[in-house]
């Protein structure tokens, strides 16, 4: 099993590792109301560009858990290439979880992919079409300041 995600607290894991950590923290206190969010950040550096993807379970008004992939490319893309391909990150980890859940039973499970856009910026150009495909693929799509999966906990694994 190929180790691809990292737990600030558990170390490196594999995906199937992570959800079996999920379903057993939602299953801890099953009364609560839980998020699961995908959301991917980026840092353009001097050799490279680093993407972060995280998974967060939030326990709504009880704190949260997150693990997150990072990876770096060699090839240099233009800010609006960049965040399509976080976007498609994103997707690619949320469509791996959803094959997970209905193998295990949890079809009723919704998935939000935080974008790292927003309506000031540069991006704000391209809200319309990164949201159509997170949407178009069966997923919810937050935009800042909503989208904290992205800005705030993949953003602190860029650096």
């Amino acid at each position: 099993m190929r180790k691809e995600f990292t737990s600030p607290t558990k170390g490196p894991m594999s995906l199937q590792e992570v959800f079996a950590d999920i379903l057993l923290y939602v299953t801890d206190e099953p009364h609560m109301d839980y998020r699961l969010i995908i959301g991917t950040d980026s840092q353009p550096r001097e050799e490279n560009v680093c993407f972060v993807s995280a998974i967060v379970v939030h326990r709504q008004g009880k704190g949260a858990r997150y693990f997150y992939n990072k990876r770096y490319l060699h090839k240099f893309m233009s800010m609006k290439q960049r965040i399509f391909y976080e976007a498609s990150l994103s997707l690619d980890v949320a469509s791996r979880l959803t094959a997970l859940l209905a193998e295990s039973g949890h079809n009723e499970v919704n998935i939000e992919i935080h974008l790292d856009v927003g309506r000031g910026g540069e991006t704000k150009e391209i809200i319309r079409e990164l949201v159509g495909m997170i949407t178009g693929s069966g997923f919810k799509a937050r935009i800042k300041p909503d989208s904290y999966g992205a800005y705030k906990v993949a953003d602190r694994h860029t650096k």
